[in-house]
């Protein structure tokens, strides 16, 4: 089998080829007494067609578990369509999901349907959703209770069949709390909810899916097998994997590639992100030699502890400005100006995608806000 071959069916957790790796319906089994009710619920939501909301952290599965419910359902021969509603700004995200007629706006030559109609009879999962605009809340609600929506520019209904899931990262709660989420809309969408815990309160798992990524990723790059040293599995027991299943997936494409236990070993650990009851790192102090202006010094620590939980957070959301804003609790205009001042990104917004991977605890709480607001 070619190189290309092999690489352009990359494997994706949890589905398995043996039966020793495959629990009930082909889904991952640790035994892992959280994730068993998690699966044995999949399989129930997967034979009915009623939506299903996916709450957890970013990186614990939620579209791959949304991808095994379309597989296990009556319609996993059909289309699956996957839309990321933070991605795309409010007008082209309407026109991505529910089409448009020619004329409708500047450069609609000709009507397009939009991806409802496209994954008729199928499965559409909309990511992100505690991030759909207002005015696409009300649209969807409609396709939710009646099946049906107009495109853009249309008068005509069109009526669609399509079972929606979706997932988010977002507090939804908090989000109905400060109405950036209508109530009736997540109600319709919150009749089946599933909340995936992130990958360290699940430390029974990790160690098997390390075991797992090292022998799929290593048959899809065609590498030859690598056995799991004590020290490997002894680190990757004690991290606190911020970044759940997917940072835990890249760091053994890393350590496959790169053959570098030591190297890759020490990028996982120059990340001061370890779980409370294992070794943790202080924040970075600048080294103080004699009597220093007290105002100042405050303000070397802070700024350094801004660019590292700006680029942390950068890194945690995948180059997603606004995500990253959010994690922040900081406006996404505030966040690109001090991401130019730090250096952590260049003078556009574009290159959000070179920061570079770092890591440090949120500035609340190191207190450097309120130190500095003390000696001003």
């Amino acid at each position: 089998m070619s190189m290309t071959s092999t690489l352009a069916t990359p494997p994706a957790y949890p589905f398995f080829e043996s039966a020793e790796e495959a629990g009930t319906d082909g889904l991952f089994s640790t035994g892992n007494p959280a994730m068993a009710r998690i699966q044995e619920h999949l399989v129930r939501f997967a034979a009915v067609n009623i939506p299903v909301l996916f709450l957890g952290e970013s990186g614990v599965g939620k579209e791959v578990y949304a991808r095994q419910i379309h597989r296990l359902s009556p319609r996993g021969h059909r289309t699956f369509l996957k839309v990321n509603c933070a991605a795309l700004p409010c007008e082209l995200l309407e026109s991505e999901l529910f089409g448009y007629e020619a004329g409708a706006f500047t450069g609609a030559v000709k009507s397009k349907p939009g991806m409802f109609e496209l994954c008729n009879k199928g499965t559409i999962l909309l990511d992100e959703i505690g991030e759909l605009p207002p005015s696409l809340q009300a649209k969807l609600l409609q396709v939710l209770q009646d099946r049906q929506f107009s495109r853009l520019g249309g008068r005509s209904l069109v009526t669609v069949d399509v079972r929606i899931l979706a997932a988010t990262n977002v507090d939804i709660h908090e989000a109905l709390k400060a109405k950036r989420f209508r109530e009736d809309l997540y109600y319709r969408l919150s009749a089946f909810t599933i909340d995936l815990p992130p990958l360290r309160e699940r430390q029974d798992e990790i160690v098997p899916l390390l075991k797992y990524f090292m022998r799929r990723l290593g048959l899809w790059m065609e590498l030859p097998p690598k056995s799991i040293s004590r020290r490997v599995i002894d680190t990757c027991r004690q991290y606190s994997w911020p970044g759940n299943v997917r940072e835990l997936e890249n760091f053994v494409k890393r350590l496959l590639v790169l053959d570098d236990e030591e190297s890759t070993l020490a990028e996982l650990g120059a990340e001061p992100r370890w779980r409370s009851d294992g070794p943790c790192s202080p924040p970075r102090v600048p080294a103080i030699a004699g009597p220093r202006d007290l105002k100042n010094l405050v303000r070397e620590v802070k700024a350094e502890a801004e660019k590292e939980a700006i680029q942390f957070a950068l890194q945690q959301s995948g180059g997603n400005c606004k995500e990253a804003a959010r994690l922040l609790n900081i406006c996404t205009k505030g966040l690109l100006q001090k991401a130019r001042q730090y250096g952590v990104i260049g003078g556009g917004s574009s290159n959000l995608a070179t920061f570079p991977e770092s890591a440090a605890e949120p500035l609340a709480l190191l207190g450097l806000d309120r130190a500095e607001k003390a000696y001003s």
